[in-house]
């Protein structure tokens, strides 16, 4: 029998005559950047496989006539989780990227032309729901000490845990308990708020990974409380100025990053991940695989012919996914001075527009919007003069048998009308250059399963020990990170799903591969 003992003392590779063993990450969003930098520091030789011709995924850039769009995540509220990867590089962040606090933080519209400023700062944020409405001022403050035991207790002591066991999930559950993790967030918000606007504003977050604010358990009130401790940032040049920092740590720290290298599946043999075979033919061994692709598409495409007990192509199919996103990136020749770095616009309505998009999959007349102006903050980023914006709106996902090719157009001009007629007036007449993203654009440009842009919905049963876990049930040295692993969506979540797999990987020198002692 081997001695596993020497697991715990470190190995001189060199003197082995063995190089580190080699990890293949698949993707290279934000989940799988921080897995590769994470893994290099850890003494395993990495390459990374991107088949599009840029890093970042869903956090990628592109350039049009002179203006530059982020193409995905904006928000920046986690910014400790930079630093902590600069950190392990014995780097700083600040010095590769200028992060810029947001003041107010975001601000929210109603459909009637009144809005609520979003804060950081306490006293300020009392004002504002002062001024919405004075009664329910002590129930926002209870509301927040409330979100910062979710933050505690479900971010902080849970987020990192990698759910790897059933002993993990029995030991959250007194967690869950005490943050009566089984309430939606807008049932929360409702215990404590009697106004119906203030209650929008302290339950929409959710939308922000991909999950429905009257179904997704109350434990994601974390954000809002995040957002105060932490702030809500964003990095001049843009999120990409972010993914062109964290490639230039892989490199440094001797990893690759291979573009345009599809991956057609991943090789299994005797139920353990060996390697990947690439599009065009190509087969690459490796004694560990980390799929940062989405989550579903990884079990029922790069894992297609492989028996698979818990991830089965049923279960696959029958669980819930988030919404889809229409994105409309578009520049303007003239600057709207009064629109903030981020806004949110509400419609008329709330409940109803969510359930027209998660539960009837059908798509409304009427929308509620994110708006992002990044030039308010970064004027290099468009021509002088000239705005950047882009606007999203949360649609039903690819279930809904919506042909966004003959809808597109039309979805498209619905919302320019809305914006002219609110924030931005004469904008038809002002925008110079644009294109838009749909649902069907995120499942092959992203490979997103449905064309859900955040993977699995956040519902309490798809979260935690219930969500895929980092380390496959089913195949042996494959490990996940990304949006539709745990602990979820969002910058935070697939920086956090990076870490979480840290914490069950042990160092190159101490794994079994590096040692000999791989089962055949």
């Amino acid at each position: 029998m081997p001695d596993f003992s020497v697991l715990s003392r470190p190995l001189d590779r060199a003197a082995a005559g063995r190089p580190a063993p080699r990890v293949l990450v698949i993707g290279s969003g934000f989940g799988g950047l921080a897995c590769a930098i994470r893994m290099l520091c850890k003494g395993y030789r990495v390459t990374v496989l991107e088949r599009l011709d840029q890093a970042g995924g869903r956090a990628s850039v592109f350039r049009q006539d002179g203006f530059t769009f982020d193409a995905g995540p904006t928000i920046i509220t986690a910014p400790f989780l930079l630093e902590e990867l600069w950190q392990l590089c014995g780097r700083r962040f600040a010095d590769d990227v200028d992060l810029r606090p947001m003041q107010p933080c975001y601000r929210i519209r109603f459909h009637d032309g009144e809005h609520f400023d979003y804060h950081r700062d306490p006293q300020a944020m009392r004002e504002e729901v002062r001024r919405i409405s004075p009664d329910d001022v002590p129930g926002f403050e209870a509301f927040m000490q409330e979100a910062d035991q979710c933050f505690r207790l479900g971010y902080e002591g849970l987020g990192t845990v990698p759910f790897d066991s059933i002993f993990d999930l029995f030991a959250a559950l007194p967690a869950m308990v005490r943050m009566r993790a089984w309430r939606s967030i807008y049932a929360m918000a409702s215990r404590h708020m009697r106004s119906e606007r203030l209650r929008q504003v302290f339950s929409f977050h959710p939308l922000l990974i991909g999950g429905n604010p009257m179904s997704v358990t109350c434990v994601y009130s974390l954000i809002p409380s995040l957002e105060r401790i932490h702030g809500v940032h964003s990095a001049m040049g843009g999120t990409g100025a972010i993914v062109a920092g964290l490639v230039r740590l892989i490199r440094e720290l001797g990893g690759q990053i291979r573009y345009g290298a599809e991956v057609s599946k991943i090789r299994v043999e005797r139920g353990r991940a060996r390697g990947v075979l690439l599009k065009g033919g190509e087969s690459i061994d490796a004694e560990m695989v980390v799929s940062n692709a989405d989550t579903a598409w990884t079990y029922r495409h790069l894992l297609r012919d492989v028996p698979r007990r818990v991830w089965t192509d049923r279960k696959v199919d029958r669980a819930a996914y988030s919404m889809g996103l229409f994105v409309w990136y578009f520049g303007t020749r003239r600057r709207y001075e009064d629109v903030p770095h981020h806004m949110i616009l509400l419609g008329p309505r709330y409940q109803e527009l969510l359930r027209d998009i998660f539960d009837r999959k059908v798509l409304s007349s009427d929308f509620s919007l994110y708006l992002h102006r990044p030039t308010a903050t970064d004027p290099s980023l468009a021509p002088a003069g000239c705005d950047t914006f882009y606007v999203l709106s949360p649609v039903p996902h690819l279930d809904a048998g919506i042909d966004w090719s003959a809808q597109a157009e039309s979805y498209r001009q619905s919302i320019e009308s809305a914006l002219s007629d609110t924030v931005l007036p004469d904008l038809q007449s002002q925008i110079c250059t644009q294109r838009v993203l749909t649902p069907a654009d995120f499942e092959t440009r992203y490979l997103a399963y449905k064309g859900a842009a955040f993977g699995m919905e956040p519902q309490l049963l798809q979260s935690a020990w219930f969500r895929p876990h980092n380390r496959s049930e089913d195949i042996r040295g494959l490990y996940l990170v990304g949006a539709s692993t745990h602990p979820g969506a969002g910058i935070p979540g697939v920086l956090t799903s990076a870490k979480a797999l840290d914490s069950i990987i042990p160092p190159a020198s101490a794994s079994e591969f590096a040692l000999g002692l791989a089962t055949a």
